[in-house]
């Protein structure tokens, strides 16, 4: 357990590694600074996320007490009233009820209709870096791109944008691994403003329906069932959080890597029809979201080894995505890689709901970059963010 160390920077820079000790010592391990049971390998992941004995939350069944855990603290109602009406972090029956009616205005048909205006950004923005000379990847292309989308998708005015992405990276602080006073603390604040600000602009779209998201989230309905006000402001924070951090991360990551791996980056630049499955492989080759938890509510057994109710597993996506019984050669960056079942996008009911979007956006960038700059190249090394859970650098300087 030695070399587990999420807090350590030689960790964060590669833990690929260490997640291949963890497999061969084993399918599950108690890591005590956490008090989580790691669990690594591709099987045990992909079963446990659909093990209805598990849960993203427990109070639908447990009081704090009953399950053996403290409730937070009240200063942190504001980040945990947002967070816990969202459905990644409910359970039956109320994330059949809100993922059956979010579905209904966040369709396939939603996505799809999106597809001329990422394009069109994404050349927008691979343009702009082309005329500069290079810049920072991360802030002139990753981040722009996923934000003005959702932003769009919501109907949030481009001049409302701005405080989108601090208040996204403030609260998806909470998300790592026994976060401070102090994250939690711009948690809440975070919390606080943007749920602040979405009530207004649910009050207006009250009054005035427009052709955009939160519209067809109040519109929504089923059976009489509708998203109360609170529902409708943790969706929309959830699906601006997940659908950008994951989206902005997997883009640096794995343009980095192809900086390190010539010869796919060779590939790819000769053969652009490469790009979807590129797509899915720089997923899973260095994956944005590291861990997934979820509470046991019944006790599971696992090799042998009782985990009790009231535990907590820390389900291992990268680990996962490179086991090598279920990927040959994993640490091999393969854009040609014919069989991928990486679980980046989690499985089960929690499956990403922003899964198609996600793809678009990540196929569209590519694209662009790929066409618009052509001899894109590392500019100088990065720094990664010092994170575990959401996997990521501070930026990504390049040269065109």
């Amino acid at each position: 357990m030695a070399a587990f160390d999420p807090w350590d920077p030689a960790f964060l820079a590669d833990p690929y590694p260490a997640y291949a000790e963890l497999r061969a010592q084993g399918r599950v391990h108690y890591f005590e600074p956490t008090d989580q049971w790691l669990v690594p390998h591709h099987a045990d992941v992909s079963a446990l996320l659909r093990d209805r004995r598990l849960g993203r939350t427990y109070q639908h069944r447990f009081t704090h007490e009953e399950f053996g855990r403290t409730a937070p603290p009240p200063e942190h109602e504001p980040f945990h009233t947002l967070n816990d009406h969202g459905m990644l972090d409910l359970e039956p029956p109320d994330h059949t009820r809100i993922r059956r009616l979010v579905s209904k205005a966040f369709t396939p048909r939603t996505v799809e209709r999106l597809k001329p205006y990422v394009r069109g950004l994404a050349d927008e923005l691979a343009s702009a870096l082309v005329a500069a000379g290079g810049g920072d990847l991360l802030k002139d292309v990753a981040e722009p791109l996923p934000v003005a989308v959702i932003a769009e998708m919501l109907g949030i005015p481009a001049s409302d944008r701005a405080p989108l992405r601090p208040w996204s990276a403030e609260i998806c602080g909470m998300y790592e691994l026994n976060p401070s006073e102090e994250t939690a603390a711009r948690a809440v604040r975070a919390s606080t403003e943007f749920s602040d600000y979405l009530r207004e602009l649910i009050a207006a779209r009250r009054e005035e329906p427009g052709d955009d998201l939160i519209s067809g989230l109040i519109e929504a309905h089923d059976e009489g069932d509708r998203l109360t006000e609170q529902e409708m402001i943790s969706t929309a924070v959830l699906l601006l959080n997940a659908g950008h951090e994951a989206t902005v991360n997997a883009t640096v990551n794995g343009w980095y890597a192809l900086f390190r791996d010539e010869a796919q980056l060779s590939a790819l630049r000769a053969d652009h029809s490469l790009v979807p499955a590129a797509v899915e492989e720089l997923m899973r080759y260095d994956t944005p979201l590291q861990l997934f938890e979820r509470w046991v509510l019944d006790e599971i057994e696992i090799a042998g080894t009782t985990i009790p109710r009231g535990a907590e597993v820390a389900l291992l996506f990268g680990s996962a995505n490179h086991d090598p019984t279920v990927f040959k050669n994993p640490d091999r960056l393969d854009l040609t890689r014919p069989d991928n079942p990486h679980i980046s996008f989690g499985a089960g009911i929690h499956y990403c709901i922003g899964a198609p979007l996600a793809r678009i956006e990540l196929a569209a960038s590519m694209t662009a970059l790929l066409e618009k700059a052509p001899a894109l190249r590392l500019a100088q090394e990065p720094e990664r963010k010092p994170n575990f859970v959401i996997r990521g650098l501070e930026g990504l300087s390049v040269a065109v």
